[in-house]
This record gives C-alpha cells, sequence and structure tokens, in this order.
C-alpha cells in the first residue's frame, strides 16, 4: 500500500520516526512525505534520501504564507510567514525522489486575526499559480490543499484552461464539488475522516463525504493518513502513523462493497500512475 500523503518528518515524530519507518516497511507501506513550508520539506527530501520507503512532495501550505494561529485537535501553533521562492524549491525538486509539488492551494479555514479575507486569498492564489508553474515546468502532479475555498479553488483551477494532473487530498466536500475536480482530470485523496462516525448534531456533511466514496470511480482514489494527524476511528485519540492507512482501504472496500485486496490493488496502480516516479 501507498499512503499517499503524510508528514512522517513533523515534529510529532521527532521521538520515535525511526520506529514508525520500521513499522510501515515491515507491513509494506509505502509514504510520500509531505513538505507544508522550505524546512519540512528539505527534511522530506532527506527522509526520502535515507529511507529506501519514503518520497517526498516539495511546497509550501497556504497558511504559511501568512503569521496565523493553528489549533487543531492534535497540534497547536503560530505558522510562520513564508514567501514562496520558485527557484529554491525548484533546485530541492529535482530531487530523483522527488514525486510532487504541495501541498498548496486555499485555505479560508484558519486566518490571520483581523486578517482581510480578499488580501489573503489573492496571496493564496499567487502562492498557488507559483507552484503550479512549478509542477508544469518540472512535469510533476500537484498536492491540492482546500479548506472552506472548494468554489475559489474550482473557479481558479477552470481558469487555467489548462489538464491538470494532482490530486486534491483530505477531500471532506460534497459529490458536486468532487465531480467538477473529476472533470478537471484531478484524483480524489480520502483519509480517515471517512471512517469516522456523523455528528449527531450535523450527520449531513458525513452523508455527503460517504456519497463521494460511493460514487467517485475507484481509478480516481488516492488513500492517504495526513499523518500525524486524523487517526482513523479505530485508532481515534491516538496519534496518526502512515501504516493505519489501511483503515482508509477498508472503509472504501465496505461502502463500494468490493474485494479489499482488489480495492488496495487498483488504488496502488492509480498512485504510481500520478506519481510516476514511485
Amino acid at each position: 500500500m501507498i499512503d499517499s500523503h503524510c508528514h512522517i518528518q513533523f515534529n510529532a515524530y521527532k521521538d520515535d520516526a525511526e520506529e514508525v519507518i520500521k513499522k510501515c516497511h515491515e507491513l509494506g507501506v509505502l509514504m510520500n512525505c509531505i513538505g507544508s513550508q522550505i524546512d519540512t520539506s528539505i527534511r522530506a527530501v532527506e527522509y526520502a534520501e535515507k529511507y529506501p520507503d519514503i518520497y517526498a512532495t516539495v511546497g509550501l501550505h497556504p497558511v504559511h504564507l501568512s503569521s496565523t494561529e493553528v489549533d487543531e485537535e492534535e497540534a497547536k501553533f503560530t505558522s510562520h510567514e513564508e514567501k514562496f521562492d520558485y527557484e529554491r524549491y525548484k533546485k530541492l525538486a529535482n530531487h530523483p525522489k522527488v514525486i510532487g509539488i504541495g501541498e498548496c492551494g486555499l485555505e479560508l479555514f484558519h486566518l490571520p486575526r483581523n486578517a482581510n479575507k480578499e488580501e489573503i486569498l489573492m496571496k493564496q492564489k499567487e502562492g498557488f499559480l507559483l507552484q503550479y508553474k512549478l509542477a508544469e515546468d518540472l512535469d510533476l502532479p500537484l498536492v491540492i490543499h482546500v479548506r472552506d475555498a472548494h468554489l475559489e479553488m474550482i473557479t481558479l483551477l477552470k481558469s487555467l484552461n489548462t489538464p491538470i494532473k494532482g490530486v486534491v487530498h483530505c477531500y471532506t466536500s460534497n459529490w458536486q464539488d468532487a465531480q467538477k475536480y473529476l472533470d478537471l482530470g484531478l484524483h480524489i485523496g480520502f483519509t480517515g475522516v471517512i471512517t469516522f462516525p456523523a455528528k449527531k448534531t450535523d450527520p449531513k456533511p458525513h452523508q455527503e463525504l460517504l456519497e463521494v466514496v460511493e460514487k467517485c470511480p475507484l481509478d480516481r482514489m488516492l488513500i492517504e493518513t495526513d499523518a500525524p494527524y486524523l487517526a482513523p476511528q479505530a485508532y481515534r485519540g491516538q496519534r496518526c502513523e502512515p501504516w493505519m492507512v489501511v483503515e482508509v482501504a477498508k472503509k472504501i472496500a465496505e461502502i463500494k462493497k468490493m474485494n479489499l485486496v482488489e480495492v488496495e490493488k487498483i488504488i496502488e496502480q492509480n498512485t504510481k500512475k500520478l506519481f510516476n516516479k514511485i
């Protein structure tokens, strides 16, 4: 199996990364180690150099284009503002084990305090378009982050008027948005979120997400953990680790009423086709 999106180089693993990577190796799980800014992108490449089961994707997450307070269940931090340095990232992306550009995209969930939403969105669009250009220049797929900004992202992607090679990672929106991404040629990445129970107070978003899993063509699906975030329901409350990606595959097999081995095989083929340097 391939965890198409994890952050094994993050500080959450600073004390036991070797042990986690060894467990993934023993279970036959390859990892796409995703950068979120220059430091974590450099570390992703260093991990890819050191471990045969790890590949790297380098890029600048939209939350790091501004200084922003991020408060999630698994982590709380203030992002460091960074401007996308095209040449520096290009040099990093020329490494033979760099297989993609990202994660990059639009993020309207976490905004700087007292921020002007339109100014932040403009800055994020500029950062995304630079990374889109880098991906095109190097013929690499994009790993796209979208949170609370699907309308804006779909509009931006349509304005490019060119085929787009990449994946919308950690997909949590509805089937209508998913269809638009699929029509643009993109893959959809699913995480442990699909294994969560629906919120009793607001079950609709989860029901809509499971509809996406049901209707999305299997050959356009990827599976991921986003580790150390979003541990699947079987491990909820624990730090997520890349080997847990099997839980995502199990849920897809259950929803599609398919054999798990067949689902794993097809999704592995999808991942290798998109990230064709694996």
